[in-house]
């Protein structure tokens, strides 16, 4: 099962981004091609959904920040590439019925466990929401560091300028089955944020 919209874009893309922001996938390979799949980048750009999702020959769908749906053209446009809305500023019962639902079906689903882009560039503090899905479910995390994004589109800034971003996915990382789930749900966190941080060029964090 394919996302139709990416797949159109993805050889364009994929063009400009190696052109515009010497853009380089590390690390392909860990990449599940099938099973459910809770994919947790760090959060830098706009651009951070398509761009990890290059490589990822399969469905994808993203959790995003509600408020994106409200932005017009921009929340379509989001629609068509499977993304569903979440309230990152209290808990949202029906976007986890939904992450729920998608990973029992067998989906890959993306999350920023930062819940919204780093105003500087660390990588902050990772949301347990991802991760408790992930120890209840028995479904991998496959960590995923974008290295460079947060200087060439900063926030504030309209448009992005020519820099170089590497994209690198880890090997997934499963919660311990020897911890409760809150435990197990808080170790995971921990680990896929440090995997996450290991491969920055500067390790900046909060």
């Amino acid at each position: 099962m394919r996302t139709p919209v990416l797949d159109l874009l993805r050889p364009g893309l994929h063009a400009l981004s190696r052109t515009y922001f010497r853009l380089k996938l590390i690390g392909v390979e860990h990449i599940p091609a099938a099973g459910p799949v809770i994919i947790t980048p760090n959060h830098q750009t706009y651009a951070d959904p398509p761009l990890v999702s290059i490589p990822v020959r399969r469905r994808v769908y993203y959790m995003a920040w509600s408020r994106l749906f409200e932005i017009p053209l921009f929340g379509p446009f989001i629609r068509l590439l499977r993304a569903f809305p979440v309230q990152i500023e209290s808990q949202d019962p029906r976007a986890t019925r939904e992450a729920v639902r998608l990973l029992q079906a067998g989906h890959a689903l993306m999350i920023f466990p930062e819940g919204e882009r780093s105003r500087d560039g660390c990588v902050h503090h990772f949301k347990p929401g991802a991760f408790r899905l992930a120890a209840s479910l028995a479904t991998p995390v496959l960590p995923v560091t974008i290295d460079g994004g947060h200087d060439a589109w900063p926030p504030g800034r309209a448009l992005p300028r020519p820099g170089r971003i590497t994209i690198t996915y880890h090997a997934p990382l499963f919660a311990d089955p020897n911890l409760e789930p809150r435990p197990a749900a808080r170790d995971l966190a921990a680990r896929a944020r440090a995997t996450v941080v290991s491969a920055l060029s500067q390790a900046t964090t909060r």
